[in-house]
């Protein structure tokens, strides 16, 4: 039977809607893939060798692309302002006119679901208006594989890479698209990614460090420690990452990280991390009022509410991230840059106890 697919859209207004969501299929459907990736990386290095199929290796080859866009696509002058550069929004106008062309490259995908794909794609680099990223467009790439696996060009075969070797490729790039344009974090709460922009690298890492015999969650305050792990796992290059941009320790401008490296076993870490996503990442009205829903990934909730209720309360109706999710704060890259004084945090305030007990 032939799938009607159709352009993902926002659908979701209303604490009520919201609710509806986190009992539905798409719901599921996202909760229960990354628990099937979460437990395909367990013990995994990401140095290790796994298989690649042709949908992986075509994935990779699309990845490297963007991210040659992004070096031909320099920084404009901007000494001005600490917040994002605009040129993020050229990068951002070709990845959109070629997103089209890098999908008719992907082996065995129905092009009548490019368009759908490309929706989630797009949005997964960051917000062109506002030149901001979060965790809900690390949710869009997300959608983009539960896409690509539902529609056959990735195996079952394939999640241990989908993970270790393709997630982990995006999250370099994005590195780079934040360093190179100064991405603001979108929100600026800092409770819905672990540092400014992720989270699913702190999820999947501390799955691929689930029954180690050596190495504990304390370990992330080793220096050493963090240099030489880095290299094998998510968790430690994070937190390397995270100390090579801001000062003072990683208990001041972390705090969530810091009370994290307290749990006793990576398992109970890993278990806290998927509660956590649940719970502030799908669960926030600020992050899925964002969501998209196409045929893949359908909406099955109530209608939104009328235009006058929608202002009476928990409606959020405007376009990008709105002043409702947070306004404008500098990226960590610019505050750096610009002045590295020890007690600076941009996490800000909110920080919530997490369910790691």
């Amino acid at each position: 039977m032939s799938i009607a697919f159709e352009i993902p859209v926002k659908r979701i207004l209303s604490s009520a809607q919201l609710t509806a969501f986190q009992s539905s299929t798409t719901y599921n459907t996202i909760t229960s893939y990354i628990e099937v990736l979460n437990a395909s990386v367990v013990g995994a290095r990401l140095t290790d060798a796994c298989s690649e199929s042709l949908g992986i290796n075509a994935i990779l080859r699309l990845l490297d692309r963007i991210e040659q866009l992004a070096h031909e696509t320099p920084p404009v002058e901007n000494k001005a302002s600490r917040f994002g550069n605009p040129a993020f929004r050229s990068f951002y106008d070709k990845v959109q006119t070629l997103a089209p062309s890098l999908h008719a490259d992907l082996p065995g995908l129905d092009q009548n679901a490019a368009p759908e794909l490309t929706t989630y794609f797009l949005q997964a680099w960051g917000n062109r208006e506002r030149i901001d990223y979060g965790s809900g467009m690390e949710l869009n790439f997300l959608c983009w594989l539960i896409c690509l696996d539902r529609l056959q060009v990735v195996m079952a075969s394939d999640h241990t890479a989908l993970v270790t070797h393709v997630f982990w490729r995006y999250i370099q790039i994005m590195r780079v698209l934040q360093s190179t344009y100064w991405l603001e974090p979108a929100g600026s709460h800092g409770v819905w990614g672990l540092d400014d922009y992720h989270f699913l690298p702190f999820l999947f890492g501390s799955a691929q460090l689930r029954g180690h015999k050596f190495v504990r969650p304390k370990a992330i305050h080793d220096p050493e420690i963090v240099d030489e792990l880095s290299k094998d796992y998510m968790y430690f290059s994070c937190i390397k990452f995270i100390n090579s941009i801001k000062t003072a320790s990683l208990r001041w401008h972390s705090p969530m990280l810091d009370d994290i490296s307290a749990v006793k076993t990576w398992e109970k870490v890993n278990s806290g991390m998927i509660k956590m996503y649940q719970a502030e990442v799908l669960g926030k009205l600020p992050v899925i009022q964002h969501f998209l829903f196409g045929s893949i990934l359908p909406y099955e909730g109530p209608p939104p509410p009328s235009s006058d209720e929608s202002h009476q309360g928990d409606g959020h109706v405007h376009e990008g991230w709105g002043d409702c999710c947070g306004i404008p704060v500098p990226s960590a890259f610019a505050a750096a840059q610009k002045e590295r004084e020890p007690g600076k945090r941009i996490e800000g305030p909110g920080i919530r106890p997490v369910p790691f007990d």
